[in-house]
């Protein structure tokens, strides 16, 4: 964006030592003319970004005088400030594109329609605009990858469309909250637009968090025997061991195999051994079948053979 190369001063056309009321009221005025509800007109909806992130910068005396100390707030962000003073690894910028803000826990392509969330009173007679809210929905592949998506939601009277950032290892429940993107107050302030992330069901994967579990299919001879196979992750194919007498029910344990985690460790993926036996067998399976039960003595239901499988 231009404010990249342009101070917020020179964004909103006001002198540097520009009183909050003078800036206040370019900023309405501003934002009433570019906001993407009201200006159709290509290169709106960017310039609407670009004055309200001079906006907050300027909005306030204290904020102005950071300003006029540290400079833009990418500067600061660059040599370590954030809107308070010297700021912690949280300011960094990934891939040098600024991230949509996280609200929500766990820490989107479907769109449910937007709600009205609350609105504020400016104290100065006008109301803020309210927020807004929608849930996007995300294969476990998705979530997994992360990435840049264009999403589509569905107002009473419209539709609109937006390009957002998906972080790596989105959970469900996630939140991204898109700064600006919600209705116009009465004051010109703009309200926000909240994003929930649900994953949607997966025929293969079923997730609890970070962690993801999926059926193992095994024959009666691997569950026996033991075998080495492999098991289907997001991340492509693993090879997994399975231990020699493995009854139904055995999990089999993935480290690292579930949903990434971009602050820390990793889910896990979870293979539930399920034995299968055959639907229909042929002549030579069926002698050997009957060869196997004259020759063993195993008796499953026999307290022993109970007792063996529950450890």
């Amino acid at each position: 964006m231009t404010t990249r190369t342009r101070g917020p001063c020179d964004v909103l056309g006001v002198a540097r030592g520009a009183g909050q009321e003078e800036i206040r009221r370019v900023y309405r005025t501003l934002a009433r003319r570019y906001h993407p509800d009201l200006n159709k007109e290509p290169g709106a909806e960017e310039r609407f970004q670009e004055i309200t992130e001079a906006y907050k910068v300027l909005s306030g005396p204290d904020r102005h005088a950071r300003y006029d100390r540290f400079g833009p707030p990418r500067r600061r962000a660059r040599e370590g400030y954030d809107a308070h003073g010297p700021a912690g690894p949280s300011t960094a910028r990934r891939g040098g594109r600024r991230a949509y803000a996280a609200t929500g826990p766990g820490d989107g392509g479907g769109f449910s329609k937007g709600r009205g969330a609350r609105q504020h009173g400016s104290g100065r007679g006008g109301v803020r605009g309210a927020d807004r809210m929608a849930e996007i929905e995300l294969s476990v592949e998705e979530a997994w990858s992360g990435g840049r998506y264009r999403i589509t939601l569905k107002l009473p009277t419209e539709q609109r469309s937006y390009e957002v950032d998906i972080p790596v290892g989105t959970t469900d429940g996630h939140r991204i909250r898109l700064v600006g993107r919600g209705a116009v107050g009465s004051d010109g302030r703009v309200g926000d637009l909240y994003l929930v992330v649900r994953l949607a069901p997966h025929p293969r994967y079923r997730v609890e968090g970070r962690n993801l579990k999926v059926t193992l299919p095994v024959s009666p001879w691997e569950a026996a025997l033991g075998a080495t196979m492999w098991v289907d992750t997001p991340a492509g194919r693993a090879r997994v061991g399975l231990p020699a007498g493995s009854p139904s029910g055995r999990r089999l344990r993935l480290h690292g195999r579930g949903l990434p985690n971009p602050r820390g460790r990793a889910g896990d993926l979870c293979a539930m051994v399920k034995v299968v036996v055959p639907a229909t067998l042929s002549p030579a399976e069926r002698r050997l079948f009957e060869q196997l039960a004259q020759e063993s003595s195993f008796a499953p239901r026999s307290r022993a053979a109970r007792g063996r499988r529950r450890r």
